[in-house]
């Protein structure tokens, strides 16, 4: 009897698992969305140990980076084989990679309890978490779970812990050897990926390929994650399939014909050679007779350069106009070498008249010149510092200087036109105009004012500091990328290791400035830093600093204390938040966020992040914003990083993630 109670339930459960026989693993999906651990459903720790091997040879793909971007250093994050490496890619030891390059790695797999794994170590930075590290550090070949699974005080996370790492690798199944089948290849699938773009990329059948994830073709793929792809034999990026073959060429023709090809194409090509050196010397002859008849004028006199409103006054020799020692003739022939200088009337008419319906803010109007619109500022006094600067700073994240100016002791910069204004105008709750931006629009144009704030810091010789950054001066273009404007203020960075002199002369804006510059007159990169900080406070409340700081009467500091020190972290964020945001944002990235602003705001100007850390941290916070937003596109559910639904609220788990 108990034979007979035995047999069905052998026969269910080898049932049950003829699909993990049949097919390698099942695709993990959205899976690693949910962040904090919440069950091991599709493999979320890992792909299960039921290949015939306990280890093999395995491999992963990997997009190269900043800071991994080279043989070396990708090995060591991975935690591959250098030499091997190198080989697979047919490259040197010390080479390095295209930024987002696909990378082959070679890994040993092994089973580790009940799933394989290759482990590596990682040495957790300043604001990161175990979601950052899982989908943007390591591209999805590890998950959030499997890593705090992995670590025995999984929520002790601070800069410079050590972690343990495994990554996503798989042993061929006995159905995938019979078939002949010796390696399979973790690949992580990125933006408009398909199973079938992916098999013909290494050579493999897409209906393999999708028996190996327990896929069908109607089944979605998603980035940050991974699907295998079963090999014959070991891969070369050499063989990786880019493109579409070329069509193949036609039949060689027969001896006969060829030979007489072969003589035509000789005659054209000797005809051609003569015909090409007789058409370039009628062309050089006929420029040499235009030039004798119509000698060219001298460059200042040229129209496109100097026009006539630019001749300098007639005064005594050796007259000043106020900047420096050079006359005003010389300031103009200095600035011709880089900028076009207008004719007056040329920006009357562009602006008509300057009237009051083409100004746009104060003294900056809007213009068309030749078709395209432009922001033509009046200024008051001396301009030769600025465009000295801007002579010099060429980014597309700092606006740009096209053309100058003068009439009547007036200067006229003329700017390229920003479509959609200022910052400002966007952010603040209060404006009347119905402007809104998304949260991964806010984190677009955060991640290019620190760009362009640290091309300003790092790019520049000697470096610049802004010293006026404030949302007054970024502005936005009509793809609502961010470009810092008004460098008037802007002076070098002397010093070294930022330590900097000190000066009496207190120039900015109230609330952005920092406090050791306030106070002491301290000038150093760290205070743009700082400033930043105040942006993206304001970015992400939309408040003014003066009402964030009258509201809670305090510093920022303690503003942002609150929110991440607090017993209910959740409800501060919230009540922190625009309201326009509210439940429209990812909570563990936007805390993320406020982590990094509370090291911008630090008092003590050493332990701020450098600009070029903020840039690196934002990066990798638009990518992750940019799935979360992809996942809530695709899935209908906000389910990245535990999106903020304040009508259910969930447990709090966040405290756990830093």
């Amino acid at each position: 009897m108990r034979l007979f109670l035995l047999i069905p339930i052998l026969c269910f459960a080898l049932f049950c698992s003829f699909p993990l026989i049949l097919g390698q693993q099942p695709y993990i999906g959205l899976g690693t969305n949910a962040c904090p651990r919440k069950g091991n459903s599709k493999s979320i720790r890992g792909y299960t140990c039921n290949g015939v091997a306990h280890s093999c040879q395995a491999y992963l793909t990997f997009r190269s980076q900043p800071l991994y971007y080279s043989v070396s250093t990708i090995s060591a994050l991975l935690g591959s084989d250098p030499s091997q490496l190198s080989e697979i890619n047919s490259v040197s030891l010390n080479a390095t990679f295209a930024t987002n390059q696909l990378v082959i790695v070679p890994v040993n797999c092994s089973c580790a309890s009940a799933y394989y794994q290759t482990n590596t170590s990682y040495t957790v930075h300043s604001t990161e978490n175990y979601l950052l590290i899982a989908n943007n550090t390591f591209q999805g070949l590890s998950t959030c779970q499997a890593i705090m699974n992995e670590n025995d005080i999984p929520g002790n996370l601070f800069a410079g812990r050590k972690l343990t790492v495994p990554l996503r690798c798989a042993c061929p199944t006995k159905n995938q050897t019979d078939k002949g089948f010796k390696y399979l290849l973790s690949y992580l699938v990125t933006w408009g990926d398909s199973v079938s773009l992916i098999s013909k990329k290494f050579g493999a059948l897409t209906d393999l390929t999708l028996e190996s994830n327990s896929l069908s073709g109607q089944d979605k793929i998603y980035p940050f994650t991974t699907i295998l792809v079963p090999l014959q034999h070991k891969p070369n990026i050499s063989k990786i399939v880019v493109s579409p073959p070329p069509p193949s060429p036609s039949p060689p023709p027969s001896s006969s014909t060829s030979r007489g090809s072969s003589n035509k194409t000789w005659i054209y090509a000797v005809v051609g050679a003569v015909g090409g050196i007789v058409l370039i010397s009628l062309l050089l002859l006929g420029i040499l007779v235009f030039r004798k008849q119509y000698p060219r004028s001298q460059k200042k006199d040229d129209p496109a350069t100097v026009s006539k409103s630019f001749e300098a006054p007639e005064k005594p020799e050796g007259k000043k106009v106020g900047e420096g020692s050079e006359t005003l003739s010389e300031i103009i022939s200095g600035i011709a070498q880089s900028f076009k200088v207008y004719e007056f009337k040329e920006l009357k008419r562009a602006t008509d008249n300057f009237s009051s319906s083409s100004c746009i803010k104060g003294s900056v109007y809007r213009g068309m010149i030749n078709g395209d619109l432009a922001a033509i500022k009046k200024m008051e006094g001396g301009v030769s510092k600025e465009i000295a600067i801007l002579n010099k700073v060429n980014h597309s994240n700092v606006i740009r200087l096209s053309g100058v100016s003068f009439n009547e002791g007036h200067w006229f910069l003329v700017y390229e036109y920003a479509t959609n204004g200022s910052l400002t105008d966007w952010i603040y709750v209060n404006n009347s105009n119905g402007k809104f931006l998304t949260w991964s629009q806010r984190m677009q144009i955060a991640l290019d004012v620190a760009t362009g704030v640290d091309y300003l810091h790092s790019f520049t010789s000697p470096p610049l500091i802004h010293k006026d950054l404030k949302t007054d001066n970024i502005l936005l273009n009509n793809d609502l990328r961010a470009k810092i404007a008004n460098l008037g203020l802007a002076r070098s960075a002397e010093g070294e290791d930022d330590q900097f002199p000190t000066t009496r002369h207190i120039v900015g804006t109230r609330g952005y400035m920092a406090p050791e510059y306030l106070e002491n007159g301290i000038v150093s990169t760290k205070q743009d830093v700082y400033a930043f900080g105040v942006v993206m406070l304001e970015i992400l409340s939309g408040k003014e600093v003066d009402a964030i700081h009258s509201e809670d009467k305090g510093s920022l500091s303690d503003v942002l204390s609150v929110i991440l020190d607090g017993d209910s972290e959740d409800e501060e964020l919230r009540d922190f938040m625009d309201p326009f945001l509210i439940g429209k944002f990812p909570l563990e990235l936007a805390v993320f966020v406020v982590r990094m602003i509370d090291n911008c705001l630090r008092k003590d100007p050493a332990s701020r992040p450098a600009m070029h850390e903020v840039v690196s941290s934002l990066s990798v916070m638009l990518d992750s914003s940019l799935a979360w937003e992809r996942s809530v596109t695709v899935s209908g559910e906000q389910n990245f990083s535990r999106a903020l639904d304040f009508t259910k609220p969930e447990p709090k788990t966040l405290g756990t993630m830093f």
